[in-house]
């Protein structure tokens, strides 16, 4: 079962991340965010050390969490799903195939819950390389430290392995 945390909400995610771009060390960028710097510190191991792709360039694309809390919300004062969506600006078979799909066992719907399990079935099939092999990230550093380029380094990493 997918549990909700913190890493599921993208747009409290990449406000960090975009910290740590524009030159921040982990706790200015973890407070950017609203947190201390020992999540913050979490949050770049788990990832390995490299900005996470999901949850970047969403906008538009896929419910944010706040749409979704609107969804549970709107449902639970008994509002028509067309009503729902044209408050968020969405289509009704939007509201609708979220509420079909991401209802519990008994037909209630939970926006955190919800948005944990579209965040699980977004998911990348396998993780990343450089994640799930401990000599690449040494490597890259090194590369680094030599001034190669991304495409270099890239290139390298293509052929040798």
């Amino acid at each position: 079962m997918a549990r909700f945390s913190e890493r599921v909400v993208p747009e409290r995610m990449q406000v960090f991340w975009d910290a740590l771009q524009a030159g921040e060390f982990i706790t200015g960028a973890a407070a950017a965010v609203g947190t201390y710097r020992i999540k913050g510190r979490r949050w770049m191991e788990a990832s390995g050390g490299i900005r996470p792709r999901r949850g970047r360039n969403l906008a538009g694309r896929y419910l944010l969490l706040s749409e979704r809390e609107e969804i549970a919300l709107g449902r639970g004062r008994g509002e028509s799903l067309r009503d729902i969506a044209s408050r968020l600006g969405r289509s009704a078979s939007t509201v609708s195939c979220e509420l079909a799909g991401n209802a519990d066992r008994q037909g209630r719907y939970r926006a955190t819950s919800a948005h944990a399990r579209a965040y699980e079935r977004a998911a990348r099939p396998k993780p990343a390389k450089l994640v799930t092999n401990a000599g690449l990230p040494a490597m890259v550093e090194a590369d680094l430290k030599r001034k190669y380029s991304p495409e270099q380094i890239a290139g390298r990493l293509r052929r040798e392995h």
